[in-house]
Parts: C-alpha cells; sequence; structure tokens
C-alpha cells in the first residue's frame, strides 16, 4: 500500500489501509485516516491531521508552513475532516498564533487543481473549490459554498452557507448566505436559486428568502431596519440564517 519510494517519518500515524504514492514524504505529527489514499509527489508537513477517506493528488502540498511574515515556526496546525478530494498543486497552509493557530477544513469539500487555502482559514461542508481558487489567511467559509475557478478572497472575509461566487471574482467584503455574487469588485446578482432548488429546499424557505433579500438588497432599509423587518416578518431558520450572517459581518457585506 506504501511505495517503496516514499519518504514517511516514523513519528506519523497512518491508518493501516492507507495507500501512499511514489516520492510522497509525510512528515512527523502528520495524522492520516482510514481509506485515504495519497497520489504520487505530495508533501505533508505536520502537524496535521486527515480524517477518514481523503483523496490527494499528485504535487499538493499539505500542512506547509505559512506564507505569513510574522511565523516564526510555531507548532500550528491543519485539521482536515473526511472524504476530501485535494486535486493537483493544491496548497493548505498551516494556521498562525496570531489567531486561532490552526487551519481548519470540514468534511466532503472538492479543492479543484491549484487552490490554494491560506493560514487561519475556517471552512465548513460540501464546499467546491474551483481550479485557482486563492482564498487569503482569516477567511471563514459556511456550508455548500462554491467559489467558481479563478476567484480571490480577501483576508478576514467571511461567506455564509450555501453562498457562490462565480469565475474571476474579487471578494473584498463579506458575502451573505444563500447569495449569488460575481464581478471585480464582486457584487450581489440575487439569490442563489438554482443551487437552492438543487438541494432541495421547500418552496416556503426559498419564497421566505426572496423576500428576505429584497428586504435588504431592494427597499433602500438601513442594514439594522432590514434585519429588524426579516424576523418581525419570517419565522424560518433559512431567514434566521441569512439575517445573522449579515448580522456578524466584520467587513461588511457586498453590495
Amino acid at each position: 500500500m506504501i511505495h517503496p519510494t516514499a519518504l514517511i517519518d516514523p513519528a506519523a500515524r497512518l491508518a493501516d489501509d492507507v495507500e501512499v504514492g511514489p516520492f510522497t514524504v509525510i512528515g512527523a505529527d502528520v495524522e492520516i485516516g482510514p481509506g485515504s489514499r495519497i497520489g504520487p509527489h505530495v508533501v505533508i508537513k505536520g502537524p496535521t491531521v486527515l480524517g477518514a477517506r481523503t483523496r490527494i493528488f499528485q504535487f499538493a502540498s499539505v500542512g506547509e508552513d505559512c506564507q505569513d511574515k510574522k511565523y516564526a515556526g510555531e507548532p500550528t496546525r491543519l485539521v482536515m475532516g473526511d472524504d476530501n478530494v485535494i486535486r493537483e498543486g493544491v496548497t493548505l497552509h498551516r494556521g498562525t498564533v496570531q489567531d486561532r493557530g490552526e487551519t481548519v477544513v470540514g468534511s466532503r469539500n472538492l479543492f479543484m487543481a491549484y487552490v490554494h487555502v491560506g493560514h487561519d482559514c475556517v471552512i465548513g461542508n460540501d464546499g467546491i473549490f474551483a481550479n485557482q481558487v486563492t482564498l487569503a489567511g482569516h477567511v471563514k467559509l459556511g456550508d455548500s459554498v462554491i467559489l467558481g475557478g479563478l476567484s480571490a478572497v480577501h483576508q478576514f472575509c467571511h461567506f455564509g452557507d450555501h453562498a457562490m461566487a462565480g469565475g474571476g471574482s474579487i471578494i473584498t467584503k463579506d458575502t451573505p448566505a444563500y447569495v449569488m455574487i460575481n464581478g471585480n469588485p464582486a457584487q450581489v446578482h440575487g439569490l442563489n436559486l438554482v443551487g437552492l432548488k438543487r438541494r432541495g429546499f421547500s418552496k416556503e424557505a426559498i419564497r421566505g428568502l426572496s423576500e428576505a433579500y429584497k428586504l435588504v438588497y431592494r427597499q433602500g432599509l438601513t442594514t439594522d431596519q432590514a434585519l429588524e423587518q426579516i424576523r418581525a416578518r419570517f419565522a424560518l431558520p433559512e431567514t434566521e440564517i441569512f439575517a445573522a450572517s449579515i448580522e456578524a459581518s466584520t467587513r461588511g457585506i457586498i453590495r
């Protein structure tokens, strides 16, 4: 299961059935869960924890020191859940002590070729990140986020659940849950209706989100006024998630 040309530190902890391809290097303080397949020419540096059934393709760099100039070799971490797919040339960096000290990735995410995930990012579950998406440090993404190819996200930006960015977007503000954005600089282009329908959201939820979206983006209200009306008019969990993602914004939401 482990190619004879692979270099694995004796302190690494690999489940019994992990496959490792030729010329791959796995350092100390790396833990890889069962059912995982690590391709050729991969470098994994610790402290890093990879969950079950992780799939890593050639030339990926996982758990490397971050590119923050303040980083001074502290033992920060990268922690990933189960069933993540990391395609060719992807780079995922560990955290910094100036933030949470770890980069955290949930489960069932797809990182297409040459995606970069910077230090201290927090990524939810079921995300899709197309080729050459770039996340700066401290970015936070909710569940089921989709970022189109060549998109770039500024440091400290947040994405709510089920938000989507079109290819080539430059994102410098926070994106509320369920919203679709595009452009340079990115602007809001409505709700992610196709994604919501594909994921089985009810008609009631979609209607409520449509009305809540209009209150924020179409009625000329202040953010506080819009949030107050959303909570007064709707009692849906989806509209509360939408409102909470706006309320939690630290950089201001995309307009």
